[in-house]
């Protein structure tokens, strides 16, 4: 039985609509945390590490990613089948059976002699994403970037270009926002050209993260502190800093919103993590111990 690979961006552990930045930053982590280096004679650490360096040659370098996008949303389309680029089915029906056995000339009999004119050709759409960053999308303006596309040529040939585009952003550009240019999709050789999508992706910077269109912010805690209680230092998208409190018996994954924090006047979640460490010093590693020894 075929077994389906893994999704990428479950492996990574990032939204499809994430930065290409993010995902860099993700597989950084992840490859970090289960490099052999760090576990040795691990079998399980070894193969999730394999996994990880697997789903970001999927999806790291940015025209890889857009190519598996494309190709998963075809097969979400069109149930795993193929399509024309030009546009339309790559099969044939029962009007060209019924035309083959008459000579390719005759009309389908079982038909009535009217029939509707059969729609326009058109070409499929191509769907592109492009990444800015806080600012820029705060204060709006024009946005350059480069597609890739069907051109049809003479006699009917078509070749893949890359054309450059404008478009121009609204200050306050929702992540996740489309942009649709007419026409500018694929060619077709007996139609008109499909559409260019354009996705605005808002990369939201180290440590950070878009959920369901609120901005995430991961807090580094001791687990002294996590268990304590006390203050720790935050830094908020707008550059503003402060002392965040936080309450006794915290636990990774703790989230505290913050209204109007976030981008363009949105919430913003701050969400607790444990703070790691590369290595411990001989007194904390001896703290550690004595945790231990009591059921900590």
């Amino acid at each position: 039985m075929h077994m389906a690979s893994p999704d990428p961006y479950t492996t990574l552990g990032v939204s499809r609509d994430a930065s290409d930045a993010e995902i860099k930053r993700a597989f950084r982590k992840l490859a970090r945390k289960y490099h052999p280096d760090r576990n040795p004679d691990d079998n399980a650490a070894e193969a999730k590490f394999k996994e990880v360096q697997a789903a970001y040659e999927t999806i790291g370098d940015a025209s890889k990613r857009q190519e598996y996008d494309q190709k998963k949303r075809m097969e979400n389309m069109f149930g795993g089948g193929g399509r024309s680029p030009f546009g339309g089915g790559m099969g044939g029906g029962f009007d060209d059976f019924i035309g083959q056995m008459f000579g390719g000339q005759q009309q389908n009999p079982f038909q009535q002699r009217r029939r509707p004119n059969p729609p326009q050709a058109k070409g499929t759409d191509v769907h592109v994403s492009v990444d800015i960053d806080l600012n820029t999308a705060e204060r709006g303006g024009e946005l350059q970037f480069q597609a890739q596309r069907l051109k049809v040529g003479g006699n009917n040939v078509a070749s893949k270009v890359h054309q450059n585009f404008k478009i121009r952003i609204k200050p306050g550009e929702p992540h996740g926002s489309v942009k649709r240019l007419k026409q500018q999709g694929n060619e077709h050789p007996q139609g008109t050209p499909g559409d260019l999508h354009v996705t605005i992706r808002i990369d939201a910077g180290e440590g950070r993260r878009w959920e369901n269109g609120i901005l995430i912010q991961e807090i580094s805690i001791p687990f002294s502190t996590m268990m304590l209680g006390g203050k720790v230092k935050i830094e908020l998208p707008n550059g503003k800093s402060g002392l965040l409190k936080v309450a006794e018996n915290s636990q990774p994954g703790d989230r505290r919103r913050m209204a109007g924090a976030g981008y363009n006047g949105g919430d913003l979640d701050l969400e607790f993590v444990l703070e790691e460490f590369e290595e411990l010093t001989p007194e904390q590693k001896a703290a550690v111990e004595s945790l231990r020894d009591v059921g900590l």
